[in-house]
């Protein structure tokens, strides 16, 4: 026996391995061909997949200004602007470091509480919905950016309400499939779009007057005052290095599955901007540059969050109120679509769910990490924390048990050490990485029922719409919406009809209703029902305690 399996059978009999239900633990209710050396290895490469995530969020999240004052000046080169930027450089220092800690946190607790291989980090499009739908570019949205923190962790305090009863569970289930897949790709192409504007992505395209889009990629000297690219277009040295560096080679890396290949890409880009003295370079001689610069070479610090932690207005009367009330409302149904379901997707993805209940081990748990994680981050200055689709990358590698998010988290909390190189990182290294990540996303469109007018019009509306109006919540709204009309008014008119008139391939319909598999009620309940002392614990369904259900008789009455 090497050391490897000597290695993984110590663990497995070890109170780690019987903790996380590793093979050979002997737990009845282990994780087959789970490994201990195979977790650390996947756990691993889920960070490596989703590293991207603290310099990506950070500078997206950064647009809106945070708690800085804009200064209302159109030129940006008038001096009032300077200190403003100077501010939100501050604002993307703290977010780096916010980021890696919320993504810290709550990967490790999803590990060691809920026993799942998913790692969480505030989302890819729920960032992008907080910064450019809720706040505003610079602020300029609806909601303040304090008080938009305000509405997301009263939002983690509901979602920790409707997890302890169940709800986000049974919501999860309950939304037409076609539409929840739809909302994913949908997603996928919001954020393909904001990867190919200027300020989080690589600027080849910007806004126009006589048409809704145009072609841009021209350098800062040549765009007027709204962005426009007047000369020069497609002549930025930094867009082809986005595109080269970080698309097309981390394309390429993607194709032969090498692990990391989304980071490995931004580090080829930010690598070759940091040298100063060059035409790509992330540090010019100005102010900002400057300062920026002084940081980028302190490498190895712990740069404490200042401006934006504990940010929350608490004033929400007045004005304040409907606006808060506005954030809060589009985040619950965001979030509800966006969170849970990327949630229950990755379950599904490891073979965690339970086709009969459509509900996976440990779900309750796992949806209050999720939700009290919502909360903890909006005090680190964060939008939602979500499950990432780029757990996927540790689950291929093996990873079955919590151990895998467990490496993952850890990971990430060495990573707030390093902030000086993550809050370097120019939008140009990360932009493709949206693109890729859209890419992704979309090809869930496969999957949407395209047989049946009633499921596919409300799916490509719901995908359409979020990009289009640059609002992932319209396009739900279309969705949701459409699907209704559609469904209910084919209903009535069967009904009126006496079932003789029904739309077209109707036999092909993905089949809905609200009475999901499970019930409403949470599993917990459930057992506190049936009498289980600990009924926070699932059964261990031995012989005693199967013949004291059978005598009570009450599960076929919930």
């Amino acid at each position: 026996m090497g050391w490897v399996e000597k290695t993984n059978t110590a663990v497995a009999k070890s109170v780690v391995g019987r903790h996380f239900r590793l093979e050979f633990s002997g737990d009845r209710r282990e994780r087959k061909g789970s490994r201990f050396l195979t977790e650390v290895r996947a756990g691993l490469a889920t960070f490596f997949a989703m590293a991207y995530i603290v310099s990506v969020n950070a500078s997206i999240v950064a647009n809106t200004g945070g708690t800085c004052i804009y200064p209302y000046c159109t030129n940006e080169n008038n001096p009032a602007y300077a200190p403003y930027i100077m501010c939100t450089q501050q604002i993307n220092r703290d977010l780096v470091t916010g980021t890696a800690a919320i993504s810290a946190l709550t990967s490790f607790c999803m590990g060691l509480f809920a026993n799942m291989p998913i790692a969480l980090a505030p989302g890819m499009g729920l960032n992008a919905y907080f910064t450019y739908q809720v706040v505003g570019f610079h602020g300029q949205g609806l909601v303040p950016y304090r008080l938009a923190l305000t509405a997301v962790f009263v939002e983690g305090l509901i979602f920790v309400a409707l997890s302890i009863l169940g709800l986000r569970q049974w919501l999860a289930r309950a939304i037409p499939s076609s539409l929840k897949i739809a909302s994913g790709a949908g997603i996928g192409l919001y954020l393909a779009l904001i990867g190919l504007t200027y300020n989080a992505g690589i600027g080849a395209i910007t806004g126009s007057t006589d048409d809704p889009l145009e072609l841009a990629g021209c350098i800062p000297a040549h765009r007027d005052v709204n962005g426009i690219c007047t000369s020069g277009k497609m002549r930025n040295p930094t867009m082809w290095l986005g595109i080269f560096g970080g698309g097309i080679f981390t394309a390429f890396l993607m194709m032969y599955r090498i692990k990391g290949a989304i980071i490995a890409g931004i580090l080829l880009v930010s690598i070759i901007s940091w040298p100063r003295d060059s035409s790509v370079t992330a540090f010019p001689h100005t102010p900002l540059g400057d300062s920026s610069f002084d940081f980028f070479k302190k490498v190895v610090t712990f740069h404490p969050i200042e401006h934006v932690l504990g940010a929350q207005d608490w004033n929400i009367t007045g004005s304040n109120g409907g606006q808060f009330a506005v954030a809060l409302i589009t985040f619950l149904y965001v979030d509800i679509l966006d969170c849970t379901g990327t949630l229950y997707s990755m379950a599904r993805f490891c073979g965690a769910i339970d086709e009969d209940t459509g509900d996976f081990e440990g779900s309750a748990v796992a949806y209050l990490i999720d939700a009290m994680g919502i909360t903890i981050g909006s005090l680190f200055g964060c939008p939602p924390v979500t499950a990432f689709i780029e757990s996927g990358a540790g689950i291929s590698e093996g990873g079955a048990t919590g151990i895998t998010a467990c490496v993952t988290g850890l990971c990430f909390f060495i990573s707030i050490f390093f902030a000086p190189i993550f809050a370097s990182i120019p939008s140009w290294a990360t932009g493709c990485t949206l693109i890729l990540v859209g890419a992704m996303m979309a090809r869930a469109c496969t999957d949407i029922n395209w047989r049946y007018i009633g499921d596919s019009i409300p799916a490509f509306l719901t995908l359409a719409v979020m990009p289009f109006t640059y609002s992932i919540a319209y396009g739900l709204i279309t969705g949701i919406v459409t699907y209704i009309i559609l469904n209910v008014g084919a209903w009535l008119i069967a009904k009126a009809s006496g079932g003789r008139i029904m739309p077209h391939d109707y036999e092909h319909k993905d089949y809905w209703t609200y009475k999901v598999r499970g019930g409403l009620l949470p599993g917990w309940v459930k057992r506190l029902f049936q009498g289980k002392r600990d009924f926070w614990r699932e059964w261990d369904f031995d012989a005693e305690e199967l013949t004291r259900i059978a005598q009570l008789d009450i599960t076929s009455q919930i």
